[in-house]
């Protein structure tokens, strides 16, 4: 049986999920995780896509990213190889890391943008892994209100105000609402509130 086509995004921008295969772990440490983070930055350049969130738990990890110069698909290719051929070296296995295919879906309004973004930041406290979104190391939020590193982060802040230390503390305090956020790995995405709506708009993304 074909495979489904993915869902083409009129913005160019994509929430991606890619697993472990069986659910394994595919960061046993610290330097996978920093690995990862460099294989990510280092295909920035060569891929030229835009990387607005991501989170990097230890058998998945959840991207935010703007399609430019080539295929989101080519592009995961790219990353998972590298990743992978570096990973099965260090711990001297042969095989698949990942699962087949990753999941994505598109994202096309700004206030589905920002409740995927909290979605992935809020995703290690949901996970029990910590109490705090600002705790977690391995996610962007650090770049969103400390240092950008290798995060394109003027697209979110730009939506909350151009005044930026002002858009920091609204990212901040958007982040830390309580939610019910539902977003790829359910079967039914979570409505968006209309005060969500008003506060944050609506418009289709730039």
């Amino acid at each position: 049986m074909p495979r489904q086509a993915r869902e083409k995004s009129e913005t160019g921008i994509y929430h991606l999920m890619f697993r472990g295969i069986n659910k394994q772990n595919i960061f046993e440490d610290e330097e996978d995780r920093q690995r990862f983070l460099e294989v990510l930055g280092y295909y920035k350049t060569l891929s030229g896509y835009l990387l607005y969130g991501y989170c990097l738990l230890d058998n998945h990890i959840h991207l935010l990213i703007n399609e430019m110069n080539e295929s989101i698909s080519q592009a995961i290719k790219r990353i998972s190889s590298s990743y992978v051929y570096w990973y099965n070296q260090k711990y001297e296995r042969c095989g698949h890391l990942f699962q087949e295919r990753f999941k994505s879906e598109v994202v096309e309004t700004q206030a589905y943008f920002l409740m995927v973004l909290r979605y992935i930041h809020k995703n290690p406290v949901k996970a029990g892994i910590t109490q705090d979104a600002s705790k977690y190391l391995w996610s962007s939020y650090q770049a969103y209100v400390r240092t950008s590193g290798i995060t394109d982060i003027d697209f979110a802040l730009d939506i909350f105000s151009s005044d930026r230390i002002k858009a920091v503390k609204l990212f901040a305090d958007y982040t830390n609402e309580k939610n019910a956020d539902e977003c790829l790995e359910y079967t039914e995405r979570a409505a968006v509130s209309d005060k969500e709506i008003m506060k944050y708009g609506s418009a289709t993304l730039n």
